[in-house]
Formats: C-alpha cells, sequence, structure tokens
C-alpha cells in the first residue's frame, strides 16, 4: 500500500500533538513507527505513553534553546545531532522497520539549515513507496507542499503566551 506525505505546519498550537495522535493510531494498528523530534530533547510529556505504546524515538540528548539564543557551538553541535537522527531515520525507512515516519519540528531545523538539507531532501521527498511520512513546523517550503498529500494549516488566533504565559507541562508540552 502506497504512503502519503502529510504536513502540519503554521504557527498555531497543536501541530506535535496532531503527529502524536497519528502515531499512536498507526501503532494501535500494528505498524512500525518512528518519531524523530528535531529540536527537543524528548521530555515532552507525550513521550512517556509513545515509548510505553512501543513507538521508537529519536531526539537530542538535551535541550538547546530557542535558535536566537544559541551560540555557533551549540548550532554545530546540534546540526551534527540532527544530521545523525536523520541518518538513522533514513536507515529505518530504507530498511522497512519503519512504516510511518514523524519528523517532528522538522520545517525549523530545515529553516534554520540545522541538519544536511539534501540528506533531508533525499529521505522527505524520495521516501520508501510504503512509508507514511509526516512533517511539522511553522514554515513548509513549497517543494513540500507540492510534494504532499495532505498539507493541514493550523493558524493562531489567541495563545496565552502573548500575555507573557510559559508554556504549561501537559498543555504544550
Amino acid at each position: 500500500m502506497k504512503g502519503f506525505t502529510h504536513i502540519i505546519c503554521g504557527d498555531g498550537k497543536g501541530k506535535t500533538t496532531s503527529a502524536v495522535g497519528c502515531a499512536l493510531r498507526a501503532k494501535g494498528s500494528g505498524m512500525n513507527v518512528v518519531f524523530v523530534s528535531f529540536m527537543k530533547d524528548g521530555t515532552s510529556s507525550e513521550n512517556e505513553l509513545m515509548k510505553g505504546a512501543g513507538i521508537t524515538l529519536l531526539h537530542c540528548d538535551r535541550y538547546y534553546g530557542f535558535t536566537f539564543e544559541m551560540t555557533q557551538q551549540e548550532k554545530q553541535e546540534l546540526t551534527q545531532l540532527h544530521n545523525k537522527m536523520l541518518t538513522q531515520a533514513f536507515e529505518l525507512a530504507q530498511s522497512g522497520k519503519a512504516d510511518m515516519l514523524v519528523l517532528d519540528e522538522f520545517f525549523c531545523a530545515y529553516e534554520y539549515e540545522l541538519f544536511d538539507r539534501a540528506l533531508a531532501d533525499k529521505l522527505t521527498l524520495e521516501k520508501p513507496y510504503e512509508c507514511e511520512l509526516i512533517l511539522t513546523g511553522h514554515n513548509a517550503e513549497q517543494k513540500y507542499i507540492d510534494a504532499a498529500d495532505y498539507v493541514t494549516r493550523l493558524e493562531n488566533e489567541k495563545h496565552p503566551y502573548e500575555k507573557g504565559i510559559p508554556a504549561r507541562k501537559g498543555i504544550e508540552y
């Protein structure tokens, strides 16, 4: 069966949450799921649930912060780590061990060149035929929109962050 490409993008809340829901649904139907979290250290609350469900998780070894807060050395370290994660995801997809591959915050890492774009393009635009692929993040490049089968854009109309309220555990992470 052909696997489709999904894009969940925009500035609204819920991109990762939607991808997690897709991953859990796929796992519940017997699919092998690999969930790659760029820019994140694995401490988000949904990770325990996904791990318990048997979903393979790939994430950063620590939280590097927002891109505007990172030093050049931190950006280089993060880029190396992201390249390692991309390579591992590519190998899992090519070997058939990922019926569904989720690349969370893909478009952020892509926009800020925090991984090898050529490898990212190869993995996503030349994915295995059967692999279902989900890409999330704010600003999706047009070439990805054109190649996708599903595109969902979430818009922010109002958010507590605008009032200075920080992200809350169990709600935003």
